[in-house]
């Protein structure tokens, strides 16, 4: 039997808000790198981390719906709790709050749009299907080894280099433009998205291992799930790896040695690689998951202290 909890906990529950640094994170690295680059614009980063934190909520709700009416989320699954597999919420009701939070992220990304143009809107709406069809519709890419791809994409790269371009592209064109242009979205915009890209995915892959026997009876093929525990460590590694090796790149290049302050949190991610590397149950990787998403955060928060302060100094 399901523990009573209140509404307000129930669809907090649902909300997941630990996720929630990694909608944060690559807004928060796009925006001191743009400070560094003297782009800065306060109300459009705001706009873009209102919009990113939406997508996330949006796709938690998404994923807490789908998971349950394709029978996912069983009794078995060590994970947190599903609000809609756990009968705490009506399936409805979360499918309804799923559509509501993505109308209120393109709702946002209106302005956006005005900003940025057709580059913006084609991202904002890649993202809301993207964040949809990971778990939903007829072919869900989640359950076809494909979600480390949409993570690494879309909570990274795309999430870091968009934050940077709605700030930069003020100061270059005008409003709503049908191209990109090269001032707006250079190089190292998209290279700094990597460390982002690589931490949001180690999240899903930690995810992924704890839940290999349950997403393997249900029929939701992971990347863990088709290649296995070895695999899927192998790539956590990676993955990790490269968000601290990007920094060092960026000194070597010529940026401030500031940027290596993402390095500081090594020891921390080698822990967690302990755990990663060892383990497979619950009781173990469900504060490895949540660790790992602390880790993301604070790793773009040095990242992007690293772009900001010898600018600010």
């Amino acid at each position: 039997m399901t523990e009573a909890v209140s509404p307000a906990r129930a669809w907090l529950m649902a909300a997941r808000p630990q996720t929630l640094p990694a909608g944060a994170s690559p807004v928060v690295v796009g925006t001191g790198l743009a400070v560094n680059d003297a782009v800065f614009a306060p109300i459009p980063a705001v706009f873009a981390l209102v919009g990113a934190l939406l997508l996330q909520i949006g796709t938690n709700f998404a994923n807490d719906y789908y998971d349950a009416v394709r029978g996912a989320d069983t009794d078995d699954r060590e994970g947190f709790t599903r609000v809609t597999a756990g009968g705490i919420i009506e399936p409805a009701a979360v499918k309804r709050a799923m559509y509501a939070t993505f109308a209120l992220a393109i709702l946002v990304g209106v302005y956006l749009v005005y900003l940025g143009g057709l580059p913006i809107l084609v991202i904002g709406l890649a993202s809301v299907v993207a964040g949809i069809t990971y778990t939903g519709g007829p072919l869900p890419y989640g359950y076809r080894g494909l979600g480390d791809v949409f993570v690494f994409v879309f909570f990274g790269l795309v999430a870091v280099a968009g934050t940077y371009y709605v700030q930069a592209v003020i100061h270059v064109a005008e409003p709503f433009l049908m191209w990109v242009p090269s001032e707006a979205l250079p190089v190292q915009a998209v290279v700094a998205g990597l460390p982002a890209a690589g931490l949001s995915t180690a999240i899903l892959i930690v995810n992924n291992i704890r839940d290999r026997e349950t997403d393997a009876k249900a029929g939701k093929r992971t990347l863990a799930v088709l290649l296995g525990y070895r695999f899927s460590r192998i790539e956590w590694t990676a993955m990790v790896g490269m968000a601290y090796a990007v920094p060092v790149v960026f000194w070597a290049s010529g940026y401030s040695p500031a940027v290596l302050l993402p390095l500081v949190t090594a020891p921390i991610a080698a822990r967690l690689g302990r755990t990663v590397w060892t383990r497979t149950e619950g009781k173990a990787l469900n504060p490895a998951l949540e660790r790992t998403g602390q880790l993301l955060f604070a790793h773009s928060l040095l990242f992007a202290a690293g772009f900001a302060l010898p600018t600010l100094l």
